[in-house]
């Protein structure tokens, strides 16, 4: 059962360096925020996709948890040529002023420009994995078809059979026969924006997909909802966040991505 009454967890930045920083993009200039361990050495570097409202508190939480687990945690405002999250009150608002004029192929060149900027700056490029929530689940999806560094991926209720306007017309279901780097899925049972339909059609997809597709994996919480995770929403699941916590460190460990 989801939890209404707990509070939204805030992770300490002892002994972590935590900063906002600008990534150049072409002629754009990417605002993100970065946490990585303290100290000198190279840390294994992991995108940090962001959920639909953009890089606030919880997604920047996030990135100091990975920061803990040594990892080099770079989360970038993917919408900064569309508009700012934050001044929209509903979903559906959100959905049509920002989210939906937000082209694929954009967001996949962004996140290159991240891998860049981390190898320049501390991350080990040997050692490249993405997570991403929500509308940075799907991402995830398609990143790993797009960045052969990947060396794995996880991706958090992400849609896999559809996008949130016409600019998004290919789907994760869609690239499996593309995809370089192993996926795990979390997804919840009760997500009614994510049929149990489209998590099986999907599962199916990645048995006849690239070796990587087929290495790849999709759990599913039975009781859990769309956004099980988020700490600071009504239907947080903390039992489904433990286990899916850490399902995803096994995750990245056992496919060289961690410290």
């Amino acid at each position: 059962m989801a939890n209404k009454k707990t509070l939204p967890i805030n992770t300490s930045d002892e002994g972590l360096k935590t900063q906002f920083i600008d990534i150049a993009v072409g002629d754009v200039t990417m605002p993100a925020y970065v946490a990585a361990p303290e100290g000198s050495g190279r840390f294994p570097v992991l995108l940090v996709i962001q959920e639909i409202f953009g890089v606030h508190a919880h997604i920047q939480d996030i990135c100091r948890r990975f920061a803990h687990e040594g990892f080099l945690a770079i989360a970038p405002e993917l919408y900064v040529r569309q508009g700012d999250p934050t001044q929209y009150v509903d979903i559906e608002s959100l959905v049509a002023g920002i989210v939906s004029q937000v082209p694929d192929d954009q967001v996949m060149a962004d996140l290159d420009a991240c891998i860049v900027w981390a190898g320049l700056n501390g991350g080990d490029l040997t050692r490249v994995s993405a997570t991403g929530y929500c509308w940075g689940g799907r991402i995830t999806w398609l990143y790993a078809a797009h960045q052969p560094m990947l060396r794995a991926a996880v991706a958090w209720y992400g849609r896999l059979t559809k996008g949130h306007g016409p600019l998004q017309t290919i789907q994760p279901i869609d690239l499996v026969e593309k995809i370089d780097a192993p996926v795990l899925g979390l997804y919840g049972g009760l997500d009614a924006g994510i049929p149990i339909a489209d998590v099986l059609a999907m599962r199916h997809a990645l048995k006849g997909g690239t070796d990587k597709a087929k290495d790849s994996e999709i759990h599913v919480y039975d009781d859990a909802d769309h956004g099980f995770y988020a700490d600071y929403r009504p239907m947080y699941n903390p039992k489904a966040a433990k286990d899916a916590w850490r399902r995803c460190l096994a995750w990245l460990h056992s496919h060289g991505c961690a410290p």
